[in-house]
């Protein structure tokens, strides 16, 4: 093991940083806390989800956060199916719950940001592009699929 890999070793087990990437099925689920107890709303909120059925997801995703309004990750997915059923008011109002939770949430980056894209707000959809391009050091799957979003709006309006 050469020093430089040795030292990157070290650098990475003191910061906490992890070395396997991340699942693209994550939602950009950034909770770092200790293992909690499973909140079955959310998982069925989650299955909603990925079913792309939306109200119910909706439905499981608010009893979750009843459950545990702590959950970063719970106010991301419900602003995800909020947004995927065209209802962006809410959508922003669970994105923003997420980032106030948790300000350093991929997901809820990525997504709002895509929200931001989807009614017309470029800007706020680059300010959250910077936060995702300082969170994510060495690069993320958040990052790059916003940056292509981003990039598609810009080439669309310049046509």
């Amino acid at each position: 093991m050469t020093a430089f890999v040795r030292i990157l070793a070290l650098v990475f087990a003191l910061t906490g940083l992890a070395l396997a990437p991340m699942s693209a099925s994550a939602m950009g689920s950034d909770d770092d806390s200790p293992a909690k107890k499973s909140n079955p709303d959310f998982d069925a909120g989650k299955q909603a989800v990925d079913a792309q059925q939306w109200e119910k997801a909706i439905a499981s995703l608010t009893k979750a956060v009843q459950v545990d309004s702590t959950s970063a990750d719970a106010f991301n997915y419900l602003g995800y199916a909020y947004r995927k059923s065209g209802n962006y008011e809410n959508a922003f109002v669970s994105y923003k719950q997420a980032l106030e939770l948790n300000p350093r949430h991929k997901g809820a980056h990525e997504y709002i940001g895509e929200a931001y894209l989807e009614t017309g707000d470029l800007k706020s959809a680059e300010f959250h592009l910077k936060r995702l391009d300082s969170i994510c050091f060495f690069g993320c799957a958040e990052y790059s699929e916003l940056k292509k979003a981003v990039a598609a709006y810009k080439a669309k309006q310049s046509s």
